[in-house]
C-alpha cells in the first residue's frame, strides 16, 4: 500500500478486510506450545510433558515483556505511513529490528540466572527441571527472531497487510508442527527434538517475514538509514514503548493477583476460574482484531492529520467511530454466544462434576465480561494508534488502584463472586476513563 491509499475512506468492509485475518493470526499464536506439548505427549512420559510446558511458559513470560514493541511499532509507524513519511515508516522498523537484535541476545546471555531463579520458583522435580534446562537452553537461542516477529507484526498491521502477517503466523505453526512430528516422532530426539523444531521454525519465521517486509528493509536504504539514528525519533520511541511496557506490566499483575486470589477459595474454584479465563482469553483473541485494526486505522489518521492539517479530521473520527462499532458489535455476540454456548463449551473443557457445576455458577460473569470489557480493549487500540501511551499508562494506574480497593471490599463478603466483580470493576474503569480521556483530547483537536 502506498502512502497516498491511506486516504482512502474508512469503510466498515476496511476495518473487516484488516480485522479479521488479524483475529484468525491471534488463534495461532498459541498453537507453538500446543504442538509442542502435543507431540511429546506421544512419547508417554510424564516428565517430558511437564518440561516442555513449563519450558514454554518461561520463555513466554521472558518474551512477554517484549510485548510492546509489536503495539509502539504499529502506532509509530502508522503515524508514518498516514502522513507519506515512507522513510520514517520503514525507519521504525529498522529501529525494532535493531531492539530485537539486543533484546534477544540479551536473553541468550542472561538465559541461566533467569532459567534458575524461575526454576527454583517452580518447585518442580529435579528430572523435570534437567529436561526444562535442556529444552530452553536450545529455545533461546531463537529470541532474537521471536522478538523481531514482534517489530514486524507491528510494521505489517500499521501498512494493513495483515493477510501477510497470518501467511507468518500460519507458516511458523506449520515449520513447527513439521519438525516436531520429524524430530520426536520420526528420529526420536525428544525434549531437545521439540526444542529444535521450535528453534528452526522461529527463525524461519523470521526469514519470511523480513522477506514480506523487503521492500521495506532494502528499499531507500540511504533515507531511511539516515532517520534510523535521528534522535528525536528515538526518544519518542523509547518514550511510547516505555509507557506501553508499565502499562502491560501492571495488566498482568493484576491477572496474576486474580488466579492467586481465586486459589484461596479452594480447588474447585481455581479450576472454574481458570476455564473461564481461558474462554475469556478466547473473547480477547476477537476483540484485539479490532483493537489493533484501530491503532492502524487511528495512527494513520493522526499522521494525514499533521500532513494535511484539518482536511484529515475526518478520518480520524471515522477511524475511532467505526472501530468502536465493530468492538461494539463483536461483543455483544461473543456474549451472546456464551450464554447459548458456555455451558455446553465447559462440559467439553472439563470431565469433572464438580468443577461444571462450579464453573457454571460463575458463568454469567463469563457472559457479561466481553461487553463489560470491550471499551477497554478499543480504547487501548486507539491510544496506541495516537501514541497516547502516558495517559493510556496513566488510566491504567487508575483502574487498577480501583481493582485493588475493590479486592479488599468485595473478597471478604462476597468470596469468588468478589474476586470477579472487582476484574470487572477494573475492566469498566479502563474503558471509562480512557473514554474521557479520548473525549477530551478529541475535543480540543480540531473538534472531533
Amino acid at each position: 500500500m502506498s502512502g497516498n491509499d491511506t486516504a482512502r475512506p474508512i469503510t466498515h468492509m476496511r476495518v473487516l478486510r484488516i480485522a479479521a485475518p488479524i483475529m484468525i493470526s491471534n488463534m495461532t499464536v498459541p498453537m507453538l506450545g500446543a504442538v509442542d506439548t502435543a507431540v511429546i505427549g506421544q512419547m508417554g512420559e510424564t516428565a517430558p510433558i511437564g518440561a516442555v510446558a513449563l519450558g514454554s511458559t518461561i520463555l513466554t513470560m521472558m518474551y512477554w515483556v517484549f510485548g510492546f514493541l509489536r503495539m509502539g511499532t504499529t502506532g509509530l509507524a502508522a503515524q508514518a505511513h498516514g502522513a507519506g513519511d515512507i522513510a520514517e515508516r520503514d525507519a521504525v522498523l529498522w529501529r525494532g529490528l535493531a531492539v530485537a537484535a539486543f533484546a534477544g541476545s540479551a536473553l541468550i546471555l542472561l538465559q541461566w540466572p533467569l532459567g534458575d531463579l524461575t526454576l527454583s520458583a517452580a518447585g518442580s522435580s529435579e528430572e523435570v527441571n534437567a529436561l526444562t534446562r535442556t529444552y530452553t537452553a536450545i529455545r533461546i537461542f531463537a529470541a532474537p527472531a521471536t522478538i523481531a516477529v514482534y517489530a514486524i507484526s507491528g510494521w505489517l498491521i500499521a501498512v494493513e497487510r495483515t493477510r501477510a502477517l497470518l501467511m507468518l503466523q500460519l507458516c511458523i505453526s506449520g515449520f513447527n508442527a513439521v519438525f516436531s512430528l520429524w524430530f520426536v516422532l520420526g528420529l526420536g530426539w525428544g525434549v531437545e527434538g521439540v526444542a529444535l523444531a521450535t528453534l528452526i521454525a522461529e527463525w524461519l519465521g523470521l526469514a519470511i517475514g523480513l522477506w514480506v517486509c523487503r521492500a521495506a528493509v532494502l528499499q531507500n536504504v540511504g533515507p531511511t538509514a539516515r532517520r534510523f539514528a535521528d534522535r528525536s525519533a528515538l526518544r519518542r520511541m523509547f518514550s511510547v514503548n516505555r509507557d506501553i511496557m508499565i502499562r502491560s506490566v501492571i495488566l498482568q499483575l493484576s491477572i496474576t493477583t486474580f488466579v492467586f486470589v481465586g486459589a484461596r477459595f479452594g480447588d474447585a474454584e481455581l479450576a472454574a476460574n481458570q476455564v473461564l479465563m481461558q474462554l475469556l482469553t478466547i473473547a480477547a483473541f476477537a476483540l484485539d482484531g479490532i483493537s489493533f485494526t484501530a491503532e492502524s486505522l487511528v495512527g494513520q489518521a493522526v499522521g494525514q492529520r499533521g500532513a494535511a492539517g484539518r482536511g484529515r479530521s475526518d478520518h480520524l473520527r471515522q477511524a475511532a467511530h467505526i472501530t468502536i462499532l465493530w468492538a461494539a458489535g463483536a461483543a455483544v455476540l461473543i456474549s451472546v454466544a456464551f450464554a447459548f454456548f458456555g455451558l455446553a463449551i465447559i462440559h467439553l473443557l472439563a470431565t469433572s462434576e464438580e468443577l461444571r457445576a462450579t464453573a457454571q455458577h460463575y458463568l454469567p460473569w463469563l457472559i457479561a465480561a466481553p461487553i463489560l470489557s470491550a471499551a477497554g480493549y478499543i480504547f487501548d487500540g486507539i491510544f496506541i494508534g495516537a501514541t497516547m501511551t502516558r495517559q493510556m499508562m496513566q488510566t491504567m494506574i487508575i483502574s487498577v488502584a480501583v481493582y485493588v480497593l475493590s479486592l479488599f471490599i468485595l473478597v471478604p463478603g462476597f468470596g469468588n463472586h468478589g474476586l470477579w466483580a472487582a476484574l470487572m470493576l477494573l475492566n469498566i474503569t479502563r474503558g471509562a476513563t480512557m473514554y474521557y480521556v479520548w473525549s477530551r483530547w478529541s475535543s480540543s483537536h480540531q473538534g472531533i
